[in-house]
């Protein structure tokens, strides 16, 4: 067994909608970034990767590179589970805690586990969504950036 962590922060910006855990959710913000900005799919890259000893999404997906401009995130999820399978690792569960003000996260957790199951290849079960607030406090809590905490155990086939 092989636990990772995985921390995002990005910074909210005036717009239409914010992608998180690849589900597109309506508010009055946007997230400022070179990809689509999913910190929900960052942390989370970044903890398979950690877990499995690859290093971090950065180095595979640098936001200095023109082809990841605007790039979807769900693919680098694929990408590098795609990866961490051909080394012979399996999830066995992922955790995850939305750091957000806002939007109001509750009603659009189930899609977002769904959509991160379906690419994991696993149970809705095994993906655990949690969103929580800084009740006002920090940069968070003033509405002008939005976190993400991931844990993940891979184990590894024999």
């Amino acid at each position: 067994m092989r636990i990772g962590h995985g921390y995002d922060v990005h910074e909210l910006i005036p717009g239409e909608f914010v992608m998180l855990g690849g589900v597109k959710i309506p508010c009055n913000y946007a997230i400022k970034a070179h990809s689509d900005g999913d910190v929900v799919i960052h942390a989370l890259c970044d903890a398979l990767l950690g877990a499995a000893g690859l290093g971090d999404i950065g180095h595979f997906y640098p936001d200095t590179a023109a082809e990841n401009a605007g790039r979807d995130s769900s693919e680098f999820l694929q990408e590098i589970f795609q990866k961490l399978q051909s080394l012979g690792y399996q999830l066995s569960n992922a955790d995850i805690t939305i750091v957000a003000q806002t939007p109001k996260l509750k009603d659009h957790l189930p899609a977002m586990r769904k959509h991160l199951a379906k690419i994991l290849q696993t149970h809705d079960n095994t993906i655990n969504l949690k969103a929580t607030t800084t009740e006002g406090l920090g940069y968070i809590g003033e509405k002008r950036g939005i976190a993400t905490h991931a844990v993940v155990l891979l184990k590894q086939e024999s």
